[in-house]
C-alpha cells in the first residue's frame, strides 16, 4: 500500500528515481478476449476483415481448445501487458461451448498471474443466450464456477424479444450470484439497435446502479441526437459505465458503409460531457478479429482521442482517466485506487514528462509496480541520430523534454 507522499521520504528497500517523470496509477483494461487471444490465422485469417467472419473462425478455433492452449497464449499476453503498465483487465470467457474449457482456462490464469495482473473474468455467451436452449444453463453453470460478472449479447438474439428477455436472463443470474454485469450491447451499426436503453433502465429497476458495464455501444454513433441526448440521461441515472474499444471498433464497423463512413466509436465526447463514465479496452490482439495489438493501453487511448476528437490540451491532459481513474469506478475499487496514502500500490513509471508527450510517443513504462513490488522494468535502447548542428551522434531520448510542464 502506499504509506506516505511527499518530498524528503525516507528511503525504503528499494529507491527508483523517476527524473521528474509521471508516475500514474496501473493501466486497467476493461474489456478483453483473453480466450482467444493471438489465434490469428488459426484455423484461416479473416479475409473479410468483419465481425461476422471473425465470428465464424471462433466457432472453428473453439472446438480445439485445451487448458494449456488458452494458458499458454493468455499468459503471453497478459506479460506484453504488465510490460505496458496493465495492472487490471477484465476478460471475456465464450461460455457457449458445452465443455466450458475458457472458463476452466481463465480461472487458471487468473490464478497463476495473481501477483503481477489482478484478471477478472465475465461469462460471455457469445453466440447469443437464448439462441440455443442449452446456453442459458451454460451461462449460470460458468458463474458457479467462479467467475466474476455475467455478460450478455442481446443484439445477436435472434428477435427483439428474445433481445430483451436475453438481458432480463442476465440480471435475474447475476442478481442470484450477487455479481455485476457486463454485456457486449449493440455492437452494430443498425441504428434500430437499441438495447442499450433496456439495459440501463434493468439497471435502476433491479436495483444495480453502479454495477454494469455495457461495452461496444458502437450502434450509438449511429443514432439521432434527440434520441442519443434522452440515452445520456437515462445512463447517467443508472450508473452505466460505457466501454468503447478504439482499435476495433474503427476497424469492424462501417463495412456496410461505401461512402461517407462511420466512424464506429461510441460517443466518448459526449457521454462524458453529460457525466456518464466511461473506459476503454483492447477487446482483442491478433484474433479473428482483431490483426493488430501490443497489449498497450496508451495505444488505444491515441486511437480514442483521434476518432473521439478529444484532442484540445485539456482534454488530452484529462484522457488518461479513461484508462485509469474511470476504469477503477467501473470495478467499484475506487476507495483503494490512485495515488494517495492507503491506496493499493498499483504504479506505471512512464518514460515521459508530460500526458501529451506519454501519449505522442508511446514509449514502453520504465517500471510497472503491482502491490509494491516491481513486476516490469525497461532499459530504453540506445539510439543515435546525426545532430548536423555538431556533425555529432546523440540520444534524443535524453536530450532535453519537449515537454515538461
Amino acid at each position: 500500500m502506499i504509506s506516505e507522499i511527499g518530498a524528503n521520504l525516507k528511503d525504503g528497500a528499494e529507491v527508483i528515481d523517476a527524473g521528474g517523470r509521471i508516475v500514474s496509477p496501473g493501466f486497467m483494461d476493461m474489456h478483453f478476449h483473453l480466450d482467444s487471444v493471438l489465434t490469428m490465422g488459426d484455423p484461416r485469417y479473416n479475409e473479410s476483415g468483419t465481425l461476422l467472419e471473425g465470428i465464424e473462425i471462433w466457432a472453428e478455433r473453439k472446438r480445439k481448445l485445451s487448458v494449456s492452449d488458452i494458458v499458454q497464449r493468455a499468459g503471453k499476453a497478459l506479460r506484453l501487458m504488465v510490460a505496458h503498465g496493465t495492472t487490471a483487465i477484465r476478460t471475456h470467457a465464450d461460455v457457449t461451448d458445452p465443455t466450458l474449457t475458457t472458463v476452466k482456462g481463465l480461472l487458471e490464469v487468473k490464478k497463476l498471474y495473481q501477483n503481477i495482473i489482478d484478471v477478472q473474468i465475465t461469462a460471455f455467451p457469445q453466440d447469443g443466450i437464448l439462441t440455443d436452449p442449452a446456453n442459458l444453463e451454460l451461462l449460470e453453470k460458468a458463474v458457479e464456477m467462479g467467475v466474476d460478472n455475467v455478460g450478455m449479447i442481446p443484439h445477436i438474439e435472434h428477435t427483439r424479444e428474445d433481445g430483451v428477455k436475453s438481458i432480463e436472463e442476465a440480471f435475474r443470474i447475476a442478481k442470484t450470484y450477487d455479481r455485476d454485469i457486463d454485456g457486449h450491447v449493440d455492437e452494430t451499426d443498425d441504428e434500430q439497435s437499441r438495447f442499450l436503453e433496456v439495459v440501463a433502465s434493468y439497471a435502476i429497476k433491479e436495483n444495480y446502479v453502479g454495477r454494469v458495464a455495457a461495452g461496444h455501444c458502437t450502434a450509438m454513433h449511429s443514432y439521432n441526437d434527440a434520441y442519443a441526448a434522452k440515452l445520456y440521461r437515462l445512463l447517467k441515472k443508472a450508473g452505466v459505465t460505457v466501454v468503447a474499444n478504439p482499435l476495433i471498433n474503427i476497424h469492424l464497423q462501417g463495412r456496410f458503409d461505401t461512402y461517407p463512413k462511420r466512424r464506429g466509436m461510441a460517443r466518448v465526447k459526449e457521454l462524458l460531457n453529460n457525466g456518464v463514465n466511461v473506459a476503454l479496452g483492447h477487446d482483442c490482439i491478433m484474433d479473428p478479429w482483431y490483426p493488430l495489438g501490443r497489449g498497450d493501453m496508451v495505444q488505444v487511448l491515441f486511437m480514442a482521442v483521434h476518432v473521439g476528437q478529444l484532442m484540445s490540451y485539456s482534454e488530452l491532459k484529462q484522457a488518461f482517466n479513461l484508462i485509469t481513474y474511470n476504469a477503477a469506478k467501473t470495478l467499484r475499487i475506487g476507495d483503494k485506487y490512485g495515488i494517495k496514502v492507503g491506496a493499493q500500490a498499483d504504479l506505471v513509471v512512464l518514460d515521459a514528462f508530460d500526458e501529451l508527450e506519454a501519449l505522442a510517443f508511446q514509449r514502453t513504462p520504465l517500471y510497472v509496480i503491482k502491490r509494491g513490488r516491481i513486476v516490469s522494468k525497461n532499459t530504453p535502447e540506445e539510439t543515435q541520430v546525426l545532430n548536423p548542428e555538431n556533425n555529432q551522434f546523440t540520444n534524443p531520448r535524453k536530450e532535453q523534454p519537449i515537454l515538461r510542464r
